[in-house]
């Protein structure tokens, strides 16, 4: 009788342990759950980070191309333009005043300010028609630097 005794009152504690260890694993596996979320979301955030940052950059790379395109366009249509020997000629003319043998070429200079022109200082007004730009821009800078 006393291995049934025995047998009885290790049995009880053994359930006891077992409903024990049913309520532990129930509580363990929100638990582990949770764990791995947590290590799996830790693990996947920086190749997800590097992803989107490589997506931008990807992007901004391919809109700096096609700006790149663009003025390499606009850079051969202007190429082309200045193979054209008429079209050198004229901006000869138009940029640098430069005159065909033969001809004349006539800047007209004016005392009057018109609305157009910018207005002149005071001592650059004092100054003889005909002076050198340079000694209008010294004049005007002193002036400036007298206000």
């Amino acid at each position: 009788m006393r291995r049934g005794r025995r047998s009885y009152s290790s049995r009880r504690p053994s359930r006891r342990l077992s409903s024990n260890r049913r309520k532990s694993r129930s509580n363990a596996r929100p638990l582990a759950l949770i764990a791995i979320i947590f290590v799996f979301t830790l693990t996947l955030a920086p190749p997800i980070k590097n992803y989107f940052t490589q997506r931008a950059q990807i992007s901004a790379l391919k809109s700096q191309v096609a700006t790149d395109r663009t003025a390499l366009e606009s850079a051969r249509a202007e190429l082309e333009l200045w193979k054209d020997p008429s079209y050198v000629k004229s901006q000869a003319r138009e940029r640098l005043h430069f005159v065909m043998p033969g001809e004349r070429q006539y800047i007209v200079t004016g005392s009057e300010v018109t609305q157009s022109q910018p207005q002149t200082t005071q001592v650059a007004k004092q100054l003889p028609e005909g002076a050198p730009w340079y000694t209008k821009l010294i004049a005007s800078v002193t002036e400036s630097g007298l206000k």
